[in-house]
């Protein structure tokens, strides 16, 4: 059994999607669904058991779960990067990945987990995934914070060697429709477009960067998924690994491929920021993706524009736009 913590979520639910399209369907998600429309990404789903979260974790305490477990793809976390409550995120973000790890890791299960390039705070330090650069990281909001403590964590308790985690940077495609103000900004540019005719961005207060030229590391999940299922058929790469392209893509590229998967020309109106996100604002996010390349992941990444012209024509303009 595969168990995927998160599988109603976002990634969690494409990777199930990825498995059922490799045939496997011995497959546990754990959620937490609550009042929520994340109950939509399993309709279409193939998978054994689902579980809250609170009490998979009371059946893995009390080693009674009635499966053995092979492998713990572990996605599950509060994500929302304006979450004030540190105690929560501590509790659901720290405490419980580490209980998981150590039971996986006792046990001899492949532990993959869910870092974020939020770990690397305003940018100013670089964006290696080097373990001595790690050390030295500082994130600007509790939830960045959460996961570098766990990234930590794991490093200063050696299990490095043991576990995977991937530091994904801006992710995008199906099944994100739940996240609310956390949605990428092809989904909220596009809802834009066919009620407005255009899409609002933010100016640039950096004379090096033009309105709307600010950069990300923008992230097909289809190809996050790829990457999951590879370190599930290799559990020999072990580390802390970032997941995204390797090459910057400015908003306006980003606006532009939209516009272009609906065949329609670019409107852009550039905005201020709002009070107080000046100065928290990245203009400029990268992974540096060697040391994957290294351990030897073979998995190519899409091209911005063909990532988000199957996004939008083959889901968001359909009736249908689950995976």
């Amino acid at each position: 059994m595969i168990v995927v913590t998160g599988g109603a979520g976002f990634i969690g639910s494409a990777l199930v999607w990825r498995l059922n399209r490799e045939g496997m369907e011995d497959i546990c998600i754990v959620d937490r669904l609550g009042t929520q429309e994340k109950w939509k990404n399993l309709v279409k789903l193939r998978y054994r058991e689902y579980y809250h979260k609170d009490t998979f974790l009371s059946l893995v305490q009390r080693d009674a779960l009635p499966f053995a477990v092979q492998a713990v793809v572990h996605l599950g976390a509060c994500s929302n990067t304006m979450e004030r409550d540190a105690d929560y995120l501590w509790e659901n973000n720290v405490r419980y990945s580490q209980y998981l790890a150590r039971w996986a890791v006792e046990k001899g299960i492949r532990f993959i987990y869910a870092s974020s390039a939020a770990t690397y705070g305003d940018g100013s330090r670089g964006f290696s995934d080097d373990d001595a650069v790690t050390e030295t990281l500082r994130p600007i909001n509790m939830y960045g914070y959460s996961k570098q403590v766990f990234d930590l964590w794991v490093l200063r308790n050696g299990l490095s060697q043991a576990v995977t985690g991937l530091k994904f940077f801006n992710v995008f495609g199906p099944n994100e429709y739940h996240k609310g103000e956390m949605r990428s900004v092809v989904h909220k540019a596009l809802g834009q477009i066919l009620s407005e005719g255009k899409v609002k961005l933010f100016r640039s207060y950096r004379d090096e960067y033009a309105d709307g030229e600010q950069k990300r590391d923008f992230v097909y999940v289809k190809d996050c998924v790829e990457v999951l299922v590879w370190l599930l058929n290799h559990r020999e790469v072990t580390g802390i690994y970032n997941l995204g392209t390797g090459k910057a893509r400015s908003w306006n590229d980003l606006i532009h491929s939209i516009f272009s998967a609906l065949g329609r020309e670019p409107n852009i109106e550039y905005i201020p920021m709002p009070a107080g996100l000046e100065r928290q604002y990245q203009y400029f996010t990268e992974a540096r993706m060697e040391k994957l390349k290294a351990s030897g992941c073979p998995i190519s990444f899409s091209p911005l524009e063909e990532s988000v012209r199957d996004y939008v024509v083959n889901y968001l303009m359909t009736q249908d736009p689950y995976l």
